[in-house]
């Protein structure tokens, strides 16, 4: 019985380290082009060759791309505070509709409710740029392109967050009802229940709809491109990077756009570190119903 104990043991032992030597190599392998982006962002264009080289340590460490990004000469810190702007706008707007629909989906019952839960989410499997011309012609329309770039992302990425109750919806679930119950009894509205009881007990699906409704205005190009084009006042990061590398100075701004990509992941990697924990439980909490 101890033989076949210790047996068992040395064969968890094993699949544990060739499980996290997998693991290891998967990381490196994922890490590296950030890493080399990171590596690339310090070389210099005065010192060394601009462009794509074929080493990867600069030979002499250097923080001009930096200074150039903060030099009156670049505009990137406008794009970056645009894009800020509408990451900041989407979050918080896009949370609010989302808390409000996945709530009332989740505590109401009205016909043909489970008919529009079920279309909802089969619209949402088509992918959004099916729509891209449509919805650039409507925001022509009403001046929310070039100049009114801005606006029109904030206005895009909100319209349709309702339709992303999916999750959010699966965790108020999880909350028994009989605190809803409770309350109503007692006198309180159902708009005093969502925001005094239900709100403060869904701080993980909260941070987790706020995080993914920032990053996603926060990285978008292929729509901001579309909409943003000819306006370079109102260029997000990542069409503004995409228009450094897309020049005839090519070699020139490689390096730059190298240290642009560095600044533009610093938000997000610092979120992510400080509220994992918040976004994990978002997640697992609101895959358990649906």
């Amino acid at each position: 019985m101890a033989k076949e104990a210790k047996m068992h043991k040395q064969h968890r032992g094993l699949s544990n380290a060739i499980a996290y030597v997998v693991l290891v190599i998967i990381s490196i392998i994922w890490l590296f082009p950030f890493v080399c982006i990171v590596l690339q962002s310090f070389r210099s264009y005065a010192t060394e060759l601009g462009g794509m080289v074929d080493y990867l340590v600069p030979k002499q460490f250097s923080l001009d791309n930096y200074k150039y990004l903060f030099s009156d000469d670049c505009q990137f810190f406008r794009w970056y505070g645009n894009t800020l702007i509408i990451a900041s706008c989407v979050a918080v707007l896009q949370t609010i509709v989302i808390l409000c629909v996945s709530y009332a989906l989740s505590r109401t019952r009205f016909k043909l409710r489970r008919a529009l839960m079920n279309f909802w989410l089969v619209l949402g499997m088509f992918p959004g740029f099916l729509t891209m011309i449509c919805l650039y012609f409507l925001l022509k329309n009403f001046g929310l392109t070039q100049s009114g770039a801005i606006p029109g992302l904030i206005l895009i990425s909100v319209a349709s967050s309702g339709m992303g109750y999916y999750v959010c919806k699966g965790f108020f679930d999880t909350i028994p009802r009989s605190l809803d119950e409770a309350a109503l009894i007692d006198g309180a509205s159902k708009m005093r229940i969502f925001l005094t009881m239900i709100v403060p007990l869904s701080k993980p699906i909260v941070i987790y709809t706020a995080l993914t409704a920032f990053m996603a205005p926060w990285c978008d190009y292929v729509f901001a491109s579309y909409v943003a084009f000819g306006s370079s006042d109102n260029y997000n990061v990542a069409v503004a990077l995409y228009r450094w590398v897309n020049t005839t100075d090519y070699q020139g701004f490689f390096t730059r756009f190298c240290a642009g990509g560095v600044l533009v992941a610093v938000p997000i990697t610092i979120l992510f570190m400080a509220l994992q924990k918040y976004y994990v439980e978002g997640v697992t909490g609101g895959a358990v119903k649906g």
